[in-house]
């Protein structure tokens, strides 16, 4: 796919991983646009991009990302990526019966699943009209195992990356749209702080593999140690379509 040239939405673009790729393509000639819920940090992430204008909004509430989509169709008629990357996480002990891990549960598989979904289908009609299109949609190492601090999380990324796959498939005979799912380990932002983020990679490398996969066209772009875990499933998949 091509890498300059692009109108891209970002969601979760004013910080972290989600600003890391608006650095990354604004400096490659695209138009960015991204998307947060905070007016005063969206604007203190433009005064670190080239060619980059912000939509305020709440991606997790229907009435944000309704607005949001139509103002995509009406300013941008050109916009031709979409970067799923906005997400909710929280430490959720399963053990407390007063943490309310229920409400947390559906707060994550709120945005990083159903909003996901539900924002994705309203923005491909404008992407299929479009020469050359793509959905990334950043999901995580979590895909592959669930564990006793980010239960619920983990569910909701391995509900993304079971609806990625899905939706590859449905357009895997259009030549024009391109579905990628990004699966970042640990990353030091401050998003996953809480967690023990200042171990992980940085936001930029995540960026730069992303970069290299719009270029090949890689459509699956695991990330640090997950490129391990990756390459072993592929290797046991491979093996199991031998016999």
């Amino acid at each position: 796919m091509k890498t300059t040239g692009n109108t891209i939405f970002i969601t979760g673009g004013s910080a972290g991983i989600g600003l890391a790729f608006a650095k990354k393509l604004s400096t490659r000639g695209n138009k960015i646009i991204i998307n947060g819920r905070s007016e005063e940090r969206l604007q203190n992430a433009l005064k670190e991009l080239d060619n980059a204008v912000a939509i305020q909004g709440d991606l997790s509430v229907k009435k944000d990302r309704d607005r949001i989509a139509s103002e995509l169709k009406t300013n941008y008629p050109n916009l031709n990526i979409v970067i799923n990357n906005a997400g909710a996480a929280f430490m959720n002990d399963l053990s407390d019966s007063t943490n309310n891990a229920a409400d947390k549960a559906y707060q994550e598989m709120n945005t990083n699943y159903i909003s996901v979904i539900d924002f994705t289908s309203m923005v491909l009609p404008q992407l299929l009209q479009q020469e050359e299109a793509a959905v990334v949609n950043v999901s995580s190492i979590a895909v592959y195992r669930g564990n006793k601090y980010l239960p619920t999380y983990s569910a909701s990324k391995a509900a993304i990356h079971s609806y990625t796959q899905g939706l590859r498939d449905t357009f895997s005979e259009n030549e024009k749209l391109n579905i990628y799912e990004v699966y970042p380990p640990l990353v030091n932002t401050e998003f996953s702080a809480e967690i023990g983020g200042a171990n992980g990679i940085s936001p930029s490398e995540v960026a730069d593999e992303l970069f290299t996969a719009l270029e090949n066209n890689q459509f699956e772009v695991p990330v640090g140690e997950t490129k391990l875990i990756h390459t072993l499933l592929e290797e046991v998949a491979a093996k199991i379509a031998a016999k």
